[in-house]
């Protein structure tokens, strides 16, 4: 294999971030926090899957608290803990949406940070709880299309102890799709590795009213 070859695939290798499956749990640097917003969430996949999300009055919910790298994440870690019961996945609906995504996020996240799932779900239950969610978008009648770079400003200017590099923007199919939101083992604001500080450069990205 020629030399140049190689380290063409040795960068493309680097330049990707990957999930480290079957890591041991509790080893991990720091956290990110995703939020999703529920509506578009709705439109793109939800509807279609007649999801029980769709029904309620959502705005950001908890896609998940997901331990982190420095580069990569660990998923899908070997635990010595339980996983949970139905009926506490259930009681995360609130701010999950659905207790099958609760259910799902221990599986693969949770299961890494060496908690006890209940312990989990309270540590995602404070995370969540330090985030001011912007009122304005729970405010809109409409569809509108705006810069993903909006989202992060208001997210900003709402909590102002995040900074810049610690807050990123996704987007999917021409609409907002998360705020990610990084977070040090203690729940304090800190900034993103390389592989998750990637922030959406739409200037019209799709942003969907609460119903």
């Amino acid at each position: 294999m020629h030399i140049w070859f190689r380290a063409v695939l040795a960068a493309l290798f680097l330049a990707s971030p990957a999930a480290a499956k079957n890591e041991i749990a509790g080893e991990y640097d720091y956290f990110v926090l995703s939020l999703s917003w529920s509506p578009n969430w709705c439109a793109l996949e939800g509807d279609a899957r007649n999801s029980p999300q769709c029904d309620a009055d959502h705005g950001w919910i908890m896609h998940g608290l997901w331990p982190q790298f420095h580069r990569g994440y660990p998923s899908y870690c070997r635990t010595i803990e339980r996983p949970p019961p139905r009926s506490m996945t259930a009681d995360m609906a609130d701010i999950m949406g659905t207790g099958g995504l609760a259910w799902h996020q221990w599986n693969k996240h949770g299961s890494c940070t060496g908690l006890s799932a209940r312990a989990y779900y309270d540590l995602s239950r404070k995370a969540y709880a330090r985030v001011t969610r912007p009122p304005v978008f729970r405010k809109l009648d409409k569809t509108v299309k705006l810069p993903a770079s909006v989202i992060e400003d208001a997210f900003l200017q709402s909590n102002p102890a995040f900074d810049p590099d610690g807050v990123t923007v996704t987007c999917r199919d021409g609409h907002i799709q998360e705020v990610r939101i990084c977070l040090s083992r203690d729940l304090n604001p800190v900034p993103c590795g390389q592989d998750v500080v990637r922030d959406c450069k739409m200037k019209n990205a799709i942003f969907t009213p609460l119903r």
